[in-house]
């Protein structure tokens, strides 16, 4: 029995005492007042909650025969995927499904994504940890690699109301003298020779000496300047980029740019549809 689901009992013979319903946010049967005591009925099963209600009816009824089932499970809090996901989705689990599962069903994991999952799992959702009446979360971190070199734990059990963040990269800007400008996907060790040549690399009036990151830390902008001519010849250090960094290069004979260019980047939010689509896993 699920936060969710709907029970059906019936007390064979009596039938004023049938019932049916759901459950209170702490897990007892709401409603239930055929027996004195509040019978708790989360992640218990059919014949467990059974054997309870006959115990209590016992005072009551000679011999009480009841029958428990559940009724409907379609109400059980979600599990969601999104992300850097193909197709962000909501899922009904009605049988165990692994990660790995559940991203191909929701079309796999796009190019965007940083190489880590977070699932979150609030308490009393799901069976794998019943309510204790504070709700807290837990987190368990993925590595994408893991999961694709068929690592057992990092192919865990998705349950009802867990959610699943695939990690988006973040963003280093690339303007000026390359082959193609604009953003490109920040991995760690990131290079600057490195982020030129994902870019298509220079083109032939670019001044690869007089290159500046604009880096923005704590509220300031600072100008770094490169030359990756150096670094090409092995006479200078390849710097490692961060997050957000913006690469410019500048043209031969134009002076450099003084102030960083301004790019819009997507909100966490941008491409999510307002609502998700919803898949079944029976």
């Amino acid at each position: 029995m699920h936060s969710g689901d709907i029970l059906d009992i019936r007390v064979v013979g009596n039938f004023e005492y049938d019932w049916r319903g759901g459950l209170t946010p702490e897990g007892f049967l709401q409603g239930f007042d055929k027996v004195p005591k509040e019978i708790y009925a989360l992640c218990r099963t059919e014949d467990e909650i059974a054997k309870e209600i006959a115990k209590e009816l016992a005072s009551i009824l000679r011999n009480p025969q009841t029958e428990v089932r559940i009724l409907d499970r379609s109400n059980r809090t979600p599990a969601t995927i999104e992300g850097a996901i193909s197709t962000p989705t909501r899922f009904q689990i009605k049988r165990p499904a692994r990660l790995n599962e559940l991203i191909i069903a929701a079309g796999g994991i796009t190019d965007r994504a940083s190489g880590e999952i977070l699932i979150s799992r609030p308490e009393g959702l799901s069976c794998v940890q019943p309510a204790s009446g504070n709700r807290p979360v837990s987190h368990l971190t993925v590595r994408i690699e893991d999961l694709v070199s068929g690592k057992v734990e990092a192919n865990p059990v998705i349950v009802s109301g867990d959610l699943i963040v695939i990690f988006e990269a973040s963003p280093v800007f690339l303007v000026g003298a390359v082959g193609t400008q604009g953003r490109i996907d920040h991995r760690p060790e990131l290079t600057v020779s490195r982020a030129v040549d994902s870019a298509g690399g220079l083109i032939k009036d670019a001044e690869p000496s007089r290159i500046t990151i604009f880096r923005r830390e704590n509220g300031t902008t600072s100008m770094i300047p490169v030359d990756l001519t150096s670094i090409r010849s092995n006479r200078a250090k390849d710097m490692v980029l961060k997050p957000f960094d913006i690469i410019d290069i500048p043209f031969k004979g134009k002076p450099p740019r003084k102030l960083p260019p301004v790019f819009e980047t997507e909100s966490v939010d941008g491409d999510r549809p307002t609502k998700l689509p919803t898949k079944i896993i029976d």
